[in-house]
């Protein structure tokens, strides 16, 4: 993921956005409704580090990385996952790990901002503006869910505001 060779510093951004997800991670793991790998996606390893590089400072055991098995994607995510690495940076291991986190979150029901941890749609958007450049700009003029449905992908998982059932995907001032 963060391969000596290929490593880059993470931006403020980059740092915020995987904050809030490793925050959302930590909130499955104390309720034991996930492990870390079921909370965001990625390996052991992966996970390890990304932690390790990207927060060196932090404590790895809350993450119980023992207790956790690498993740399995079913065919929905695994195809949000190959059409979000298709259109990621180039050479780029974080935005190859967001893929992956964001493909594995966007098969939960709540708006993907809010299964992220992010504040409100605007960081959602930001994320993909940075990471997946070729996927925001083919979708600005149709919208990034007809995008993705003439992409093959499906349903209120592909990046909706609204997940049927869900709450609206507006964000009330100062919570999340």
């Amino acid at each position: 993921m963060f391969s000596v060779k290929r490593r880059r510093r993470l931006t403020r951004f980059d740092q915020h956005a995987l904050s809030c997800i490793l925050l959302r991670a930590l909130d499955e793991i104390d309720a034991g409704t996930g492990t870390a790998t079921e909370a965001t996606g990625l390996s052991r390893a992966e996970l390890r580090e990304m932690l390790t590089y990207g927060f060196p400072h932090i404590n790895i055991s809350a993450f119980a990385l023992a207790r956790a098995a690498d993740p399995e994607p079913n065919v929905e995510e695994q195809q949000l996952r190959d059409l979000l690495l298709a259109h990621a940076r180039p050479c780029d291991p974080v935005s190859a790990s967001f893929a992956k986190i964001i493909a594995h979150r966007a098969m939960r029901t709540h708006c993907l901002w809010q299964d992220l941890g992010l504040f409100d749609r605007d960081e959602l958007s930001r994320l993909l503006a940075i990471h997946f450049p070729t996927l925001v700009s083919s979708a600005e003029n149709i919208g990034l869910k007809k995008s993705c449905l003439s992409k093959g992908l499906q349903g209120p998982r592909c990046f909706n505001s609204r997940a049927p059932g869900g709450p609206t995907a507006t964000s009330p001032a100062g919570k999340r």
